[in-house]
């Protein structure tokens, strides 16, 4: 009697296929759902408009949110502090040299990134020479530069040049110009860290940085090059800033330490290290401007709309940082 052991097709039960989506997508489709939400609410009036001032405001977020997730990739407890007074002095050192002449913007950039990106310089050699962790270091940098910032731009009141302003306001093909930087800089960011010996020099720090020394990777080489690069975005989100908005002044920065965290942590990069996710900040970004639109559009008052957005942002978190990255 012959017998066949191997089961029939009716008694294998079907693999199940679950769809991963990538890190990056929820906050993307959080951002639709509240704007959709707000459209709903209102109408369906100013949508265009609504959208137009996302992409906007939301780009020079996406800017100093590259460099904070650098440092956030670099490993556990990096973060950068120096962001705001990184984003004070560019612009201010900025609109000094451009002085309002068109023939001076070059100038005007070179000075101000150059000099964010001598406080990366600075932040390094405080955190590999003198062995300060990296929130201490950026934080003591930050208060002396935000001091130098003040004494520098006490009373400065000069406007961007009109060639300057216009970029910094205007649009190309009906897209932002600020946004199509901020694009730019996260086309190469992504291609940085896929393709070249920094990007995953960086990555293997940020997932175990003894295994990545005994490697014999150039550890200190690309902490020092992450320090400059976000010190550098900073610096370059201070310049367009002041451009946007009519001229420089102090304390511009300030609302951009804690959005450079919260865009990096909610886009999907890991807090641990090892993990960075430049697409995720996009949507991120506009999710906390279209939360702030919503909660606005409904005539909340300010303690309910901290409320909301602390519930909205756990959430988004919750949902996509517990799955994995496909």
């Amino acid at each position: 009697m012959i017998t066949n052991d191997l089961p029939s097709p009716a008694d294998v039960a079907p693999a199940r296929r679950t769809l991963v989506l990538p890190v990056w997508v929820w906050p993307l489709l959080a951002a639709a759902v509240v704007l959709a939400m707000t459209l709903i609410y209102s109408g369906g009036r100013g949508a265009a408009d609504i959208m137009s001032a996302a992409v906007t405001f939301s780009a020079l977020f996406v800017i100093v949110g590259l460099g904070q997730m650098l440092v956030i990739t670099s490993g556990p407890g990096n973060v950068d502090l120096s962001i705001p007074a990184a984003i004070s002095l560019a612009g201010a050192i900025a609109m000094k040299v451009m002085d309002g002449s068109n023939g001076m913007i070059v100038a005007g950039l070179a000075a101000a990134l150059g000099a964010a990106m001598a406080l990366g310089v600075a932040n390094y050699l405080l955190i590999r020479l003198l062995r300060i962790p990296p929130i201490i270091a950026t934080l003591s940098s930050a208060l002396i530069v935000q001091s130098i910032a003040i004494a520098y731009g006490r009373g400065l009141k000069i406007k961007p040049p009109p060639a300057f302003a216009d970029f910094c306001t205007g649009r190309t093909l009906g897209v932002s110009n600020l946004a199509l930087v901020a694009a730019v800089l996260t086309a190469i960011v992504l291609l940085v860290l896929a393709r070249t010996v920094y990007g995953r020099t960086l990555l293997a720090l940020g997932q175990n940085q003894r295994a990545a020394r005994l490697a014999g990777t150039p550890v200190s080489r690309a902490r020092l090059t992450t320090s400059v690069v976000s010190a550098g975005f900073a610096g370059l989100c201070g310049v367009l800033l002041a451009g946007f908005s009519g001229g420089s002044s102090l304390n511009m920065g300030e609302e951009y330490l804690l959005a450079s965290i919260a865009v990096t942590v909610i886009g999907g990069t890991s807090v641990a290290g090892g993990r960075a996710e430049p697409l995720g900040i996009w949507g991120a970004a506009l999710l906390l401007f279209l939360i702030v639109t919503m909660l606005n559009t409904f005539g909340l008052s300010a303690g309910v709309r901290l409320i909301a957005t602390g519930v909205i942002i756990v959430t988004v978190i919750a949902i996509g940082g517990g799955r994995k990255a496909a």
